[in-house]
């Protein structure tokens, strides 16, 4: 049986409309706030995700530069599937208003992938709105996305991880601070206890996930040169560490 769903976000942006345009109706403006691969070929009118060689397609339903970019997923053989629809909206004075809604239907263990939905459709348009302010036109260049181990309580651990208190609030100081990856400092963002919390550099942004079925993910986008596969071990051994 399938479940139908609705998960609504708005936000307000320091950017343009164009701007928001480009990091949500192009591939590389995508890959650099959600993790995966995306494609998109406006002339075709389909988009594809590529997450750990698993391949959605789907169909572009709105295409209106600026204004509106909607997709609906190929049906799966169970019946599941998503579409999403984002608003772009210049605002008075300055800044844009981006508004989406995530819907489709579920499958059997709808309540936990809708609460999974509803925390990490929260988490990625708060790092795209980072991403729109710091980083943008910038597009990364390398991004590392790691499932850890289920566990019930990790804030402490994830907060820890970018040098940050218990009570960690957007706009503190943070410092990099997982064994094997040289110490950098920046500052915290993307704080939703217990749900995730993460730090901006001048070159990179982290995000930690305690999202799906309770299980920690470790997420990176880099926009400079750098080899993501360094930090791979690190990060590894860092999830590893939250299931002893």
């Amino acid at each position: 049986m399938t479940h139908p769903f609705e998960v609504r976000n708005e936000i307000t942006v320091d950017a343009t409309p164009d701007e928001v345009w480009a990091a949500i109706a192009s591939g590389p403006g995508v890959d650099s706030w959600l993790m995966g691969r995306t494609e998109i070929d406006s002339a075709s009118k389909t988009s594809t995700f590529n997450m750990f060689g698993e391949v959605s397609t789907s169909s572009i339903t709105a295409w209106e530069p600026g204004h509106r970019y909607a997709t609906q997923e190929d049906k799966n053989a169970d019946g599941t599937f998503m579409a999403f629809e984002w608003l772009i909206e210049s605002r008075d004075g300055g800044g844009t208003v981006v508004r989406v809604v995530h819907s489709g239907l579920l499958g059997e263990n709808w309540e936990a992938e809708y609460n999974g939905l509803s925390a990490g459709d929260h988490a990625y348009m708060t790092k795209l709105a980072v991403y729109l302010k710091h980083f943008a036109p910038r597009t990364a260049k390398g991004s590392l996305f790691m499932p850890g181990p289920i566990t019930k309580d990790s804030w402490a651990a994830m907060t820890a991880a970018v040098g940050a208190s218990a009570d960690a609030a957007d706009g503190q100081p943070a410092r990099l601070s997982v064994p094997g990856i040289e110490p950098v400092d920046g500052t915290v963002e993307f704080v939703g206890s217990p749900s995730f919390v993460g730090m901006r550099t001048d070159d990179a942004m982290y995000m930690l996930i305690h999202g799906y079925n309770d299980m920690v993910f470790a997420t990176a986008h880099y926009f400079d040169d750098r080899d993501p596969s360094a930090e791979t071990e690190a990060w590894q051994t860092w999830l590893a560490g939250l299931a002893a």
